[in-house]
Parts: structure tokens; C-alpha cells; sequence
């Protein structure tokens, strides 16, 4: 506390300070920033240049600077996608001085993020790409992952669930690893997130409030991401909020408002159709079981889900310090009954500039707090293979629906309600997450060129819940009901300091630019354990311990040098240190160098004054970055766990837990990851077409691996260690095309591809091309396992029979090549086909707007990603519908076309091409404008749908799978928006 009450007081000591400044000086500047067609430009930035004092304009486009000494300076006017424009500008008490801009599609001037600092876009020696808040996905958006869905070149963003806040997998140029962390590093306004979940959220993403997003910088390649060493293997997501501005208060509202539907369900047997498969295939006692009902239970278990999410912000100054507040209120519902999210969010940034702006401060506060319901997911599996001629309804015993039974109680073989599995399961969840930092740069007044930045945070969150079933539900018949509660906390903190020195020397036309820092963080997550009951209140389990600490540090140190000649030629070199407690001292310490060059092609004689090319930039880097997550924190000490209270020793009258050793590894290291890129940057036509391209070439080594050893060499079989290498191939394209502007119409066009290609190459500490580690199983077969990480192979590949078939193209049941020619079928005639990994993905985006209306789109494209169809290699056959255990069940439609009566979960037939074409998103709006001549608020109206359409050769519900293998997946949905934004 005490530490808190001097924070405040020195602030206020600051703050004072900075009002007597302002006091004692005397001229000021006001004006209006335009666009091309006259329009304000709310959110554009006013610079004195030589200085580091700015502003910004209000809704209408308004800025005033205060408090500055009489006399003449140069004010430059920004805005993203605008040329920059300067003007000299002589200060008197109310000198005014009003700027229009005009489009500049390539931006080569925009300041962009980068790993401890800034930079300019034509000064950029990696592959970096940023994506603004005008370019990002419209409609209902509840997770920040979402806003730029299809807008980047090689980074594939997959929903994984339809789910109300539902988490995505983000890939940034393929996986590089194995079974360490594949995920991006993700940080927020200088704090870097964990990439731990967090328990009773739906992901941890959801807990962020997309609408105070303002940009998203993607950093790609080694040379752009190493500076982050270990926690940059898989790329880097930088991620600016808005914030404040300048002069009266900005209040902006924004109201969005959906209806969501199931886009497309498993297309299974209607009723009808299983009455005439059993009559035709069934015994006397199967017909006998056969009802009369006619019960779609996909449509019982889905509804139409209602979305409002609205959203408040104020932003302005205050005694010339920029502030801004915003909140946000979210209800959603799932397309899955029961199913919702309420997610209260708040914001607040506060940017005070002292000293002579020679002090930048900048404080950011985030929280949120939300409160989930969630459906019990087997309900989705179930809705698919529920007898369809039974009722919803049945009698009292089972809460009142219907219920397959054995005697007197629920046949244990036998899928549940699907009704009742939703709506006699009370799961709920809440969490509550809170981070920011405060960052302090200063510019010493001795040696202006010299910056000291200090950044302090922290990221807390808790999540707590409970599940109950009630004694009568037949779900949890063996244990009459059941309740259970969960809690979890996870608390980070870090602290950065880093000196940065940046000197134009123009007698040699160069450049210096020198950045040397340290950083600290600390994870800790602490998992709480409850006693689990009966629904009758009778104690089922007690846990070992009530708590279990998880926690890992890292200590880093890092530095970059950047130097320009002539503006044309930039060499980039950064190094970082890091040091993990995650692996034993001698081992604890990774390095992680890059460099990076550019040539600046434009610049030559021979294209400057060029009327047709207006950018050309050659990129070529290496680098080298590691990776520690997704290990556990003390897999390389020698460790011992307790067993259940369920196995226990007795002496005498007491009894006690026993413990057994855990498997470790003493010589556990660092992954790494070499990066190789080349790039080429290119716009022509003053900028109206412009883009890049992109090459590269990673190989991992020393691959955190889960492996098979030699019983008896560790404590255990599997265990995580360093081996292996895989190789990610790719390569990267970008287009945009500004093909009309002018002051009534603009039409612009983006498009960008990524190939991607992925193959391990050893996966043994001895070479053995043969060897294979299971990747993944599937739903139905006991312990069949389908992917297989192998050398010379993509990462989960499938691993399969070769499916024969007869004359007429049918699959012929139980019959497979015989690939080895040994004239028996046996698990070597597998062979691998295939894998869930696209080789192309593509995006393509369009806006055209026309005075005050704009229609626009994004829909994207994946090229040879195969899924396996587990709902029919699981429910599709004979024995499922007509079952042996007194029963009848419902099957996919691919029943008809296999007349399997087994099942054949390894048959390549059920493998599919799941390429597809998906139209994310369309929209119309218009921009109102001023609601009267002297007035400033100001509306905007939208109209957005998203998943439009998918075209596809895959017949499942969804081509888009994370793990390739489709079950039991909560459907998408497709939602219709209606927006409302007004600003005043």
C-alpha cells in the first residue's frame, strides 16, 4: 500500500509540475485536419517537428496546442494511410493552421511497433505487417485474434470453436515445434502475455476488449523477432490500444446487435429413414424398439443466439495531459441452448508529457470480468447419433426426458439425451483479468539523442466455477449427481529498462541507432483442488494437496544496432540473452543473435525520379530464437508425485499416500530455431499498387520432444527431451491495388498468399527413419491412434490403410493394399496420406465506398488441408444404428454410400480434402456524418454478416479443423449485425 501512496503522490508532483510549465508559456495553435474530400480526420496526430511535443484532433478533426513560447515552427499532420504533411506555422496567442490530407496507400512513412521501440515503415529490415483498426474485420467480434482473420500473409488464425468467446489457434508461418508452444507472443501495450489459459474463461483472449484495439503489428521473421528471444520462435503479435488525445473531451458510442445461427448441421438420418433401414435390415426385437416421434435433436440442442455488444469511450486532455476511458459490455449467447457469455470490460490510459516533453509517461490499465455458462459439449455428439424416432420428453425418473435403459437403470451403453445432457448440467464459470504497465521514456537534457525507458507491469487473473448434476439425471447415474468446483490464479510480473541512442550524422549521411536492455518476468499460476461429491451431498473424492504452485522465471538481456547510409543502405544487428528456470544451471542460458540488411532500391539515381515505381526495398535477414514453452516448469529435476487417495498404504490404523518417481531429464536445453528470409518490397503508380514478397527457411533443432524410451532407462516411457529437427519451407506474397480515388469514389483491392511446407527430419537421438511419436487419436476406436509426428513427414500426418474398392467405386469393407507385397495385411501395409496442414492459404479483401455509403468484404482460401471425417468412420455403419446393446442410434449420411456393417477408423477413405473458399465477411454502411450543420456529433450505421458462404469438396459440417480429425464440433455460427456508432 504504501508503495501505491507514493506512486500517487509523485505523480500528482508531476502532474502539478507540468500545469506551471504550461502556465509560463504563453503562444498557442489551433486548426482542423481534413481528409481529400474535405471530410475531418478524428484521430490525427499534430508534431512540432524537432521535438517529441504532439496532439491529436477530435471527432471533427480539431487540435489546438497550448503553452508554447512565441516564435516560428514547423507542425507536421499524420494520419495512417495519409501523407504526412508539414507546414511553418508562426506562433502568436491564437496563430491557427489547418491541414488537408491526402492518401498514401504504401505508407512507407508510417511509424510502426517493434520490439523495444519504433521505426519507420521504409526503414524496416524484417518482415513486419501492421493492420489498422480501419482494416479490421467488422461485425460481432469477441476476441482481438479475430479482427485480423484473412488479412496477413502467413499467419493462419483458426476459430477452434463457434462457442460464445471461443478461443482461435494463431500460426504464424507453420509450427516450428514439436510439443513446445507453437503460439505467437502476443503483447499488449508493452505487456507481454504468458500464453497460459486461464481456467473458467473461454480463452484467454476473451477477456480483452477488441474495441480498444487500435492496431496489430505482426513480426514475422528472425531479424523482426529475435530481439524477444526465447518467447519469439513462432512470431510475434505487438498490439497498440487506443488512446488519448487533445482538447475538449471525444465521447464515442458504439452499439452492435446479432442474431446468429447454425450455418449448416451433420447431415444424419432423418427419422423416417432410420424407420426404413431397420425395418429393412433389423431383427423383430430392434424393429420392436423403433418409436414414432420425428425428433430433429440438432434442431433441439440449437437456437437462435441474440449478441449486444456496446461500447463507451472518452478521450481528450486534461491541463494538457491525454486521457482515455473506455468500457464495454458484452452478452452473448451461444447457438448451443444454455450456452452464454457476459463480458464487462474497462480501459484506461493516461500519457502525460513533462520536462519539456523531455519525460513521456505513459499508464495503461485494462480489466475485465466475465461470467460463462457453458452447455455440456457431449450433447453435440450426441444430437447426431440419438435415435430420431424417440421423443425429447420421457418419464419423471430422468428429470422427464426420455432415456435408454438396462433394467432399472440407464443402459451404460447407450447415448444420453441430448436435452438432458444441456439442460440437467449446470457448468458456469467466472474470471476476472487485470493488466497494464506503466512506461516512463526520458530524454536526457544534456543529450536529447539519448533515451531511458523503464516499463513496470503485471497481468493478474482468477477464474473460479463449478459443475452440478442433479441425483436424478442419468448422466451421472453410477453416482447419483455430482458437484464439483475449480479455481485457479495465475499472476505475472515484469519490469524492462533499456538505453536507447539514436544520431543523425549528416556529414557522413549516416544514421546510428543503439538500443542495450535488461528484462525480468516472473509466471506464477496456482491451481486449487476441492473435494467432488455426489448429488446426494456424500463425499466421492479428496484431493492430495489443496494447491499446487506453478512457477517459471526468466532473466534477459538484449541489445540492437541500426545503421543507415544515405538513406538507402540499413544494416540491423540485435542480440538476445536469455536465462530460463525451466532448465538446469548449466543449461539455463540460450543466445539468440540476427541480422538484418536492407537496400533501399528507390534511392539509386537510376529510380528515384522513376514516374512508375515509387518504392523498391530489398530485405535479406538471419536470425536465431528459442523456445521453452509448453514444457513443464521442473521436467529436468529428479521429482516425486503423490498417488490418489484412492491407493493408499495402511500401517497400522493409519493409511498413507505412496509416491512415485516422475520421468525427467537432467540435460534438458533450450529449443532453437534459425530463420532465413528474403524480401522485396515494391509499389508502383505513386503507391496505388504496392506489396511485398517474402522467402524463408527455418530449421528447428534440438526439438522438446515427448518420446518413446527403453523401459527401464527412466521412471517413465514417455519422456520430454531434445530431440530431432524439422524444416518449415515457405513463401510470402502481398497485393493491394488502389484502383479508384477521387473525391466521390474509392475502390480498393487486397490480396495476400503464403505457401508453407513442414517435414521432420530426425526424431531420435540415433538415426531411425522408421521411428514415429503418436500425434493425436480419434473418437470410437480404444487406443487407435490416427497422426504420427515421423521423420521425412508433416507434423501429425495421418497414418493409414489404402482403402480398396470394387468395380462401381464403392469401398470394399476390410480390404487394403498390400503395400509391402508380403501377402498379409498387417500395421505394416500403413502408410502416411496426407495431413491437416494447408499448403496455400489465401486472402483476398475489397472496399468500395461511394460519398457516404462503403460496401466491403474479406473471404479467405485453403489449399490442401485433408480432414478426417471421424463422425462417419465412428457412426456411420451397420452396427451403430442397429447396436447390440438394446439399443438404436441415429447415423451419418455416409452409411448409404459404404454399407460398412464395423467400423474401419484406419481406412484412408474417410480421409477428405477439406480445401475450401470461405466468405468471411460482408457489409455495408454509411456514414451519416454531422447530424446537424453546427452541431458535433456525428453517426455512422452498419450492416455486416459473417460466414457468409463455404465452398468446399468436404461434406462435414466445417472443412476448418484444428486438429484435422472432425467430431463433436460446436458449429460456427452465422451471425447478422446491425452496428450503430455515434460521436460527439
Amino acid at each position: 500500500m504504501k508503495v501505491f501512496y507514493l506512486l500517487k503522490q509523485g505523480l500528482l508532483v508531476l502532474l502539478v509540475f507540468s500545469a506551471l510549465i504550461v502556465k509560463a508559456q504563453t503562444g498557442s495553435v489551433s486548426g482542423t485536419v481534413l481528409d481529400e474530400t474535405g471530410q475531418p480526420l478524428p484521430g490525427a496526430s499534430i508534431l512540432i517537428k524537432g521535438t517529441t511535443r504532439s496532439t491529436s484532433t477530435d471527432v471533427n478533426g480539431k487540435f489546438k496546442l497550448a503553452g508554447l513560447s512565441n516564435g516560428t515552427l514547423t507542425l507536421s499532420a499524420s494520419f495512417i494511410g495519409y501523407q504526412t504533411l508539414d507546414k511553418v506555422v508562426d506562433v502568436t496567442a491564437n496563430a491557427t493552421a489547418d491541414f488537408k490530407l491526402v492518401p498514401d496507400a504504401q505508407k512507407l512513412n508510417e511509424v510502426v511497433v517493434i520490439g523495444y521501440g519504433t521505426a519507420e515503415k521504409k526503414n524496416l529490415t524484417g518482415s513486419i505487417t501492421t493492420v489498422s483498426s480501419k482494416d479490421f474485420q467488422k461485425g460481432t467480434i469477441t476476441t482481438p485474434d479475430q479482427l485480423i482473420q484473412g488479412k496477413v500473409a502467413g499467419v493462419n488464425i483458426i476459430n477452434g470453436s463457434g462457442a460464445p468467446g471461443g478461443g482461435s489457434q494463431i500460426r504464424i508461418r507453420g509450427g516450428a515445434s514439436l510439443n513446445a508452444s507453437n503460439d505467437p507472443l502476443i503483447v499488449v501495450d508493452g505487456v507481454p502475455f504468458s500464453g497460459n489459459s486461464i481456467g473458467n474463461a473461454p480463452s484467454p483472449l476473451s477477456l480483452i476488449n477488441p474495441n480498444d484495439i487500435e492496431t496489430f503489428t505482426v513480426l514475422k521473421d528472425a531479424n523482426a523477432t529475435a530481439i524477444y528471444g526465447s518467447r519469439a520462435s513462432n512470431g510475434v503479435i505487438l498490439i497498440t490500444t487506443k488512446k488519448g488525445g487533445s482538447g475538449a473531451p471525444v465521447i464515442n458510442f458504439s452499439t452492435n446487435n446479432s442474431i446468429g445461427t447454425v450455418a449448416k448441421k451433420v447431415d444424419v438420418l432423418s427419422a423416417d429413414q432410420v424407420r426404413a433401414y431397420v425395418n429393412a435390415n433389423g431383427s423383430a426385437a430392434q424393429k420392436a424398439l423403433l418409436g414414432t416421434a420425428s425428433t430433429d435433436w440438432q434442431d433441439e440442442i440449437y437456437q437462435t443466439a441474440f449478441t449486444t455488444d456496446n461500447n463507451l469511450s472518452i478521450a481528450g486532455s486534461f491541463k494538457g495531459v491525454p486521457y482515455r476511458v473506455s468500457g464495454g459490455y458484452l452478452d452473448q449467447d451461444g447457438v448451443v441452448i444454455s450456452g452464454k457469455l457476459k463480458r464487462a470490460t474497462g480501459g484506461f490510459t493516461l500519457s502525460p508529457r513533462l520536462f519539456g516533453d523531455h519525460l513521456k509517461i505513459d499508464l495503461n490499465l485494462k480489466g475485465s470480468l466475465t461470467q460463462s455458462q457453458y452447455p455440456n459439449d457431449a450433447a453435440i455428439q450426441n444430437a447426431i447419433q440419438f435415435d430420431p424416432t424417440k421423443t425429447v420428453e420421457g418419464p419423471a425418473t430422468y428429470g422427464g426426458y426420455f432415456e435408454w435403459v438396462n433394467g432399472a437403470v440407464p443402459n451404460p451403453n447407450a447415448p444420453r439425451n441430448p436435452v438432458g445432457l444441456i439442460r440437467l448440467q449446470d457448468n458456469h464459470g467466472n474470471a476476472a483479468r487485470s493488466f497494464g504497465n506503466a512506461r516512463f521514456d526520458y530524454s536526457f537534457h544534456f543529450l536529447p539523442e539519448l533515451h531511458a525507458n523503464l516499463n513496470v507491469g503485471y497481468d493478474v487473473s482468477k477464474g473460479y466455477g463449478s459443475t452440478s448434476v442433479p441425483t436424478f439425471a442419468a448422466q451421472s447415474a453410477s453416482t447419483q449427481g455430482s458437484y464439483s468446483s475449480r479455481k485457479n490464479i495465475e499472476h505475472d510480473k515484469f519490469s524492462e529498462f533499456y538505453l536507447n541512442y539514436a544520431k543523425n550524422v549528416e556529414s557522413i549521411k549516416s544514421r546510428f541507432d543503439v538500443t542495450a536492455g535488461y528484462g525480468y518476468y516472473d509466471i506464477a499460476q496456482t491451481n486449487f483442488y476441492f473435494n467432488t461429491y455426489k448429488g446426494t451431498g456424500e463425499l466421492l473424492t479428496t484431493p492430495v494437496f489443496p494447491l499446487a504452485v506453478e512457477q517459471n522465471k526468466l532473466l534477459s538481456y538484449y541489445g540492437r544496432f541500426t545503421y543507415t547510409f544515405n538513406d538507402k543502405y540499413i544494416l540491423n544487428g540485435t542480440m538476445r540473452a536469455d536465462a530460463s528456470s525451466k532448465f538446469s544451471e548449466n543449461n539455463r542460458w540460450g543466445y539468440f543473435p540476427s541480422v538484418g540488411f536492407t537496400w533501399r532500391i528507390i534511392g539509386e539515381n537510376f529510380l528515384k525520379d522513376s514516374k512508375v515505381v515509387s518504392d523498391m526495398k530489398l530485405r535479406l535477414s538471419y536470425g536465431v530464437t528459442g523456445n521453452k514453452d509448453g514444457i513443464g516448469n521442473y521436467d529436468y529435476i529428479a521429482r516425486y508425485y503423490a498417488n490418489s487417495n484412492n491407493g493408499q498404504y495402511q500401517l497400522g490404523n493409519t493409511f498413507y499416500n505412496y509416491y512415485s518417481a516422475a520421468g525427467y531429464d537432467p540435460d534438458l536445453k533450450w529449443e532453437s530455431t534459425t530463420t532465413y528470409n528474403a524480401g522485396l518490397d515494391y509499389g508502383f503508380l505513386n503507391g496505388r499498387l504496392y506489396g511485398s514478397l517474402d522467402v524463408y527457411y527455418k530449421k528447428t533443432k534440438d526439438l522438446l520432444s515427448i518420446v518413446n524410451i527403453p523401459v527401464g532407462t527412466n521412471f517413465t516411457n514417455l519422456l520430454t527431451t531434445n530431440v530431432g529437427n524439422m524444416d518449415v519451407r515457405g513463401a510470402e506474397a502481398s497485393l493491394n491495388f488502389v484502383a479508384i480515388q477521387n473525391d466521390k469514389v474509392t475502390w480498393d483491392f487486397g490480396f495476400n498468399a503464403a505457401y508453407n511446407k513442414r517435414k521432420i527430419t530426425n526424431l531420435t537421438l540415433n538415426p531411425d527413419p522408421g521411428s514415429k511419436v503418436s500425434a493425436g487419436d480419434i473418437t470410437g476406436g480404444s487406443g487407435v491412434t490416427l497422426k504420427y509426428h515421423a521423420v521425412n513427414q508433416v507434423p501429425g500426418a495421418f497414418f493409414v490403410y489404402k482403402q480398396v474398392y470394387n468395380a462401381a467405386g464403392t469401398p470394399i469393407e476390410g480390404v487394403y493394399a498390400d503395400l509391402n507385397g508380403d501377402g498379409v495385411i498387417n500395421t505394416s501395409d500403413q502408410y502416411f496420406f496426407k495431413s491437416p496442414d494447408p499448403n496455400f492459404t489465401f486472402g483476398f479483401n475489397t472496399s468500395f465506398t461511394y460519398k457516404k455509403w462503403t460496401a466491403s468484404t474479406v473471404l479467405r482460401a485453403n489449399i490442401g488441408n485433408y480432414i478426417y471425417d471421424n463422425v462417419s468412420s465412428n457412426l456411420g455403419i451397420k452396427n451403430n444404428v442397429l447396436s447390440t446393446q438394446g439399443i438404436l442410434n441415429n447415423s451419418g449420411i455416409d452409411l448409404y454410400n459404404t454399407g460398412f456393417q464395423t467400423s474401419q477408423y484406419l481406412s484412408d477413405y474417410y480421409i477428405k480434402n477439406a480445401s475450401f473458399l470461405k466468405m468471411d465477411n460482408v457489409g455495408l454502411s454509411y456514414n451519416v456524418g454531422k447530424l446537424s450543420p453546427t452541431g458535433n456529433t456525428t453517426m455512422r450505421i452498419s450492416a455486416n454478416c459473417q460466414n457468409v458462404f463455404v465452398v468446399s469438396k468436404y461434406k462435414g459440417i466445417d472443412p476448418e479443423s484444428i486438429s484435422g480429425i472432425d467430431y463433436n464440433l460446436y458449429p460456427r455460427p452465422r451471425t447478422f449485425t446491425l452496428g450503430l456508432n455515434v460521436g460527439f
